[in-house]
């Protein structure tokens, strides 16, 4: 059965983002020279504030059958999403990671190349998905995501995010999807 969490949304994100700007922690010049990482572990230790991230990363997407969470922070929130919505959550692995036969899709990051990987079984043909992760930065992740659930007969419905790294234009890869961000920096 589909979660519908289309109830109004800005409650539960202003509180979400007030965690998230409390909680996270600033890395300068990692993993690379020039990148500022947005650490979100702190928040995601913080069991009241993930709740609140799960239920405000849900809301206003209509009815979805099931969170695709990005390896590795994205399992963290998608499962929270999804605890909150009532679906279950379904994994975008790094490659070698999950048996049987795959479907692959290479992408650039902020700072290098990568490749996400998914198990077609995993999702039914015509699911609805919410992909969801940490951060939303070139937008090669959420985008290649989207890719490997169009392949496999599944309709992302939207992407979620705690933070988007707007000087970065990660929208601009994921074309017509709609895309909900916590917190902009």
């Amino acid at each position: 059965m589909a979660a519908d969490l289309t109830g109004p949304s800005g409650e539960p994100s202003a509180r979400a983002g007030a965690a998230i700007d409390r909680l996270t922690r600033v890395a300068p010049d990692f993993p690379v020279p020039g990148v500022l990482f947005r650490d979100l572990t702190p928040v995601l230790a913080d069991a009241d504030s993930l709740r609140l991230i799960g239920v405000a990363l849900a809301v206003g997407f209509g009815p979805f059958d099931v969170v695709a969470g990005l390896e590795s922070r994205g399992f963290l929130l998608g499962t929270a999403v999804a605890m909150a919505a009532g679906t279950g959550v379904l994994a975008i692995r790094k490659p070698g990671k999950l048996p049987g036969d795959i479907l692959s899709e290479e992408f650039d990051l902020e700072y290098g190349t990568a490749t996400l990987e998914l198990n077609p079984s995993d999702v039914a043909d015509g699911a609805r998905v919410l992909v969801v992760d940490d951060v939303l930065a070139t937008g090669g992740t959420a985008a290649a995501a989207c890719r490997l659930l169009r392949r496999a007969g599944a309709a992302p419905i939207g992407v979620s995010v705690a933070i988007e790294l707007g000087a970065l234009g990660g929208r601009a890869q994921l074309g017509d999807v709609p895309i909900r961000a916590l917190r902009l920096y």
